[in-house]
């Protein structure tokens, strides 16, 4: 589900289709959603600029939910970015709240949470990943059943997975330099909210380059989860997926 076209698939849509997954990206504005996750082996939710809970100006937004929380009670592999893991934790439970510090915006570092370490799909990542944050709402309690998996000074509830597969990312590992400018064009004051230099070309290629190296095989691992029979899958690292 792809509700802005400021937040595309990026280069998530390159590792996928590098790995044969065949991709049906909906637009929740123009496009009905499904009510179940049908035949579709995992779910994929983006980012967008609209606040979560903007329901009376955005009615698709509680189709979305609805959607991601029969999904998740489904057991269906979901991985929520942005918007999409604000939409998940509300679908779920959580609570949505603009961030009392401000935008978070730039190039920045989450820290993974000791229960993340035999999580299948977070385990294995470094310590501190690199992620790129743009928002103003943030997810301010995770829902009931969550367990949270990375945390950062400045915002709790970085990543977290609901029930058995259903994944949140409040950050974004999915963007290009050409997107991120593009977001820094289309929302200049939020784009202030990161330190200087956040948004020069050669610090987006490095930091891009770094960010394809950890997230990619974090991809691989979320369409391998979804490319598993049900029966046979698993959300620790203590078993191979496939």
């Amino acid at each position: 589900m792809q509700p802005s076209e400021n937040f595309p698939l990026g280069m998530l849509g390159d590792w996928f289709a590098e790995l044969g997954a065949e991709l049906d990206v909906l637009d929740p504005r123009r496009q009905e959603l499904p009510e179940t996750p049908g035949d579709y082996a995992g779910l994929v939710v983006l980012g967008g600029e609209t606040n979560a809970g903007a329901d009376l100006e955005h009615t698709w937004l509680s189709s979305m939910r609805k959607l991601l929380s029969t999904a998740t009670s489904a057991g269906t592999p979901v991985l929520a970015l942005g918007l999409g893991a604000q939409l998940l934790a509300m679908a779920t439970g959580g609570r949505i709240a603009t961030r009392r510090d401000g935008p978070e915006a730039g190039t920045l570092l989450v820290a993974k949470r000791d229960t993340a370490a035999e999580d299948v799909l977070v385990g294995p990542l470094p310590l501190t990943p690199d992620v790129f944050q743009f928002h103003r709402e943030e997810i301010s309690t995770l829902p009931p059943t969550a367990q949270l998996l990375a945390a950062s000074p400045k915002g709790e509830n970085q990543a977290f997975r609901v029930g058995t597969r259903a994944y949140g990312f409040q950050f974004h590992i999915e963007t290009t330099p050409e997107v991120v400018r593009g977001l820094a064009d289309a929302d200049p004051e939020l784009a202030g909210a990161a330190r200087s230099g956040q948004f020069d070309v050669e610090h987006l290629r490095e930091f891009h380059a770094d960010l394809a190296e950890t997230w990619q095989p974090v991809a691989r691992r979320f369409f391998e989860l979804a490319a598993t029979p049900p029966e046979e899958r698993t959300t620790t690292r203590s078993l191979p997926l496939a």
